[in-house]
């Protein structure tokens, strides 16, 4: 059943809307771009990232709502995905988050609503056509459902709003650290092309595939273990991030101010090597991971623009075994899925997809070792973890445009 026909057998009318936002997957750029958090917010800039650059594409699976105005200012939505149904109004929000699926929603009425009046509510179903882990589903969830909030009170985000709004309602609501990758992978993207962001000055660049590049499709490999972020070892690995950089600048006599400022970003390179002894062994290869991502991104995007697939792929590898080796993240059975995909012809490279922390591995593959791939996947994974069978799954995406409505 889609959300539209849920919709229409829920309410007894048609939908008078049908908003969209892609899932996206990040080749490049793991772990790199979070932290700066609440001390950001109070100097009005971007906030909840370590300063990095990154690599993104949207793909053609998602998050669909159909939803109508309700004139009543209630919000009142439901998920094919999640038995409850869940309810508030725009303007009484509940202050903290209730514990469940719509936590983000909420998170992003209470962030819109302090910005913006208003007045007029939403009935709404939500249909996600993968299963959740790895694919920022909770990013697209909350931007599908700011678009349409945003349509029925008659606003006009710009797509930094969108992205601060989202961000906001998962930072402050919710609880996740996460950075921008997410929200800004899934507004500005466009088919065919690779985001290339730095979440520095929020620049980014749309890097057309090139008429020199093999043809390639984007591999999903779902472990079949689903993870929540909160409750995960995220928000740890950010604050061992920030600890480093906090560190390393009291070394180095730079000055350091507030820990909630702090990121590697604003240490040179140099400095690492310098007193990278120092540190403890965890925030060292933290840091490690992290100047190591710094590089592999910019070289990738170089990549990407000549068409070297191969070369690209090959750093995607590396920068899974750095997230595995150096940040410490993956769990037994991504780990797994990584390491088959390592060892499987026709695929140029691939790594975990989001955290790390269960969910799924993304991979780029050549088309024509597609049904060899996911055989050869699929027998191994399931001979690792048998009690996984009827929960693993795969599919084929291919790059999509951002956000639409």
């Amino acid at each position: 059943m889609t959300c539209e026909q849920k919709f229409r057998e829920t309410y007894r009318r048609e939908p008078e809307g049908l908003s969209f936002c892609p899932y996206r997957v990040c080749p490049l750029g793991a772990h790199s771009d979070h932290q700066l958090g609440k001390a950001a917010k109070a100097l009005g800039v971007a906030f909840g990232d370590q300063l990095g650059k990154v690599t993104g594409l949207a793909i053609d699976k998602g998050i669909h709502i159909a939803f109508a105005p309700k004139q009543n200012g209630v919000i009142e939505f439901s998920s094919l995905q999640f038995e409850k149904r869940a309810q508030w109004h725009v303007n009484s929000v509940p202050e903290t988050k209730q514990g469940d699926w719509a936590d983000y929603l909420r998170g992003a009425t209470l962030k819109l609503g302090a910005k913006y009046p208003l007045r007029v509510g939403l009935s709404g179903v939500i249909e996600g056509s993968l299963p959740i882990g790895g694919l920022s589903s909770s990013a697209a969830v909350t931007i599908a459902f700011l678009k349409a909030l945003c349509t029925v009170n008659g606003l006009h985000l710009s797509d930094v709003e969108l992205i601060k709004t989202e961000m906001a309602a998962e930072n402050d609501y919710v609880g996740v650290s996460c950075g921008k990758l997410d929200q800004s992978c899934e507004v500005y993207s466009k088919k065919d092309h690779l985001l290339y962001l730095d979440t520095k000055d929020d620049s980014y660049e749309l890097i057309p595939t090139s008429t020199a590049m093999k043809p390639y499709e984007i591999a999903i490999f779902f472990s079949g273990v689903e993870r929540t972020l909160a409750g995960s070892k995220f928000n740890m690995r950010v604050d061992e991030c920030r600890s480093a950089a906090y560190a390393l600048k009291a070394y180095a006599g730079m000055e350091y101010g507030k820990f909630g400022e702090t990121n590697l970003r604003d240490v040179p390179v140099e400095v690492f090597h310098r007193f990278a002894d120092r540190l403890p062994e965890t925030w060292r290869r933290r840091a490690e991971h992290w100047y190591g991502e710094y590089d592999r991104v910019q070289r990738g995007a170089e990549a990407w623009r000549s068409g070297n697939l191969e070369e690209f792929g090959r750093l995607s590898f590396e920068s899974g075994k750095s997230s595995i080796e150096k940040w410490e993240t993956g769990s037994p059975e991504l780990k797994k899925i990584y390491e088959i995909m390592t060892q499987t012809e026709g695929i140029y490279g691939g790594r975990f997809s989001g955290a790390g922390f269960k969910g799924c591995c993304m991979a780029i593959i050549d088309p024509a070792f597609r049904e060899d791939i996911f055989k050869k996947v699929e027998t191994e994974y399931l001979a690792a973890f048998p009690e996984l069978k009827g929960h693993y799954s795969a599919c084929i995406c291919h790059s999509a445009d951002g956000v639409k409505i």
